[in-house]
């Protein structure tokens, strides 16, 4: 499966979204550019939009304002031809559960209007990217967690997208079954494949994003490559300060009075780019409890004063 779409077209765009449930506006103003060929992940907290985004995308709710095209498809004016180009995988398991792993995949398969030889190859290719060549004949409720998670993916890549919208992927697996996942992920990503992936785990994103656009209170606040956000916004390294809540206050303000970042997480503080602390004030805070890499969670919670998860 090889993405074949122009690479002067973005394969999404959404502009000035707006998307409102009585008083709550759970999308706010939101503008986001995913180009061809790309893993974009939509990083947030629960609560800050990333699945309305990914309902309106879908055209399962309307915007109340903005606009959306994918691969220049006005969604919801010609959800159809969209549709067409994209695969969704849902956060929710919503299987056909009496059915075998391969009649849900040929029940899609046919969906896309795909007809004999080409439904049953389609149905061959989703089943071998996915890895459940061994379960095609098992009904799917009788899949483990990370099998199901599987069959979603494979179901949604069945017509051979350009585009795939992945809404918490890996939410509510172990780890072992999320790398498992991930490493599917990473496969379509070098197919060629664009893909729009919301999640709140921040090793998730790092490791599988080529871009992150963070989300807070219903707009993107960031964007950018995962190394170049954290060296922009935090730098590389951190210091971590462990003792008694006075001690923390003391150490949070000995650093902001040195124009450094720090973010309080516990019974820590932690010093955000270290590297770039003066002797000074490392003579004054004294030795560090530990020295840590920065990860995406400091550069949001930097940015925001929110917490990821």
């Amino acid at each position: 499966m090889t993405a074949s779409y122009s690479a002067r077209v973005n394969a999404l765009s959404l502009q000035g979204l707006v998307k409102s449930f009585g008083s709550l506006r759970a999308v706010d103003g939101l503008d986001l550019d995913v180009p061809p060929g790309i893993c974009m992940g939509l990083l947030g907290p629960n609560g800050a939009g990333k699945s309305t985004t990914m309902r309106m995308i879908t055209g399962q709710v309307l915007a109340d304002a903005g606009r959306i095209t994918v691969l220049g498809h006005d969604v919801p004016a010609r959800s159809k031809q969209a549709r067409a180009v994209m695969g969704v995988v849902p956060q929710q398991d919503n299987l056909d559960g009496e059915l075998s792993v391969r009649a849900n995949l040929e029940v899609f398969a046919t969906l896309y209007h795909l007809r004999g030889d080409a439904r049953r190859q389609a149905v061959d290719r989703a089943v071998q990217i996915a890895r459940l060549g061994d379960r095609q004949s098992t009904r799917a409720e009788d899949l483990s967690g990370g099998m199901k998670r599987r069959l979603l993916i494979a179901r949604g890549l069945v017509h051979a997208p350009q585009v795939v919208l992945l809404d918490e992927p890996t939410v509510g697996l172990d780890p072992q079954v999320r790398s498992e996942l991930w490493s599917l992920v990473d496969d379509l990503r070098s197919r060629g494949v664009t893909l729009l992936m919301s999640t709140h785990y921040i090793e998730e994103a790092q490791r599988l994003s080529d871009q992150v656009a963070m989300m807070s209170r219903g707009r993107v606040v960031v964007r950018g490559a995962p190394r170049a956000l954290m060296t922009d916004h935090v730098g590389d390294r951190a210091f971590e300060y462990y003792g008694a809540p006075a001690r923390l206050a003391e150490v949070s303000t000995a650093a902001r009075d040195a124009g450094m970042d720090v973010r309080s997480s516990g019974p820590s503080v932690s010093l955000l780019r270290a590297e770039q602390a003066p002797d000074s004030l490392l003579d004054r805070l004294g030795e560090p409890g530990a020295v840590r890499d920065t990860t995406l969670e400091d550069v949001f919670v930097l940015l925001t004063g929110e917490d990821v998860e």
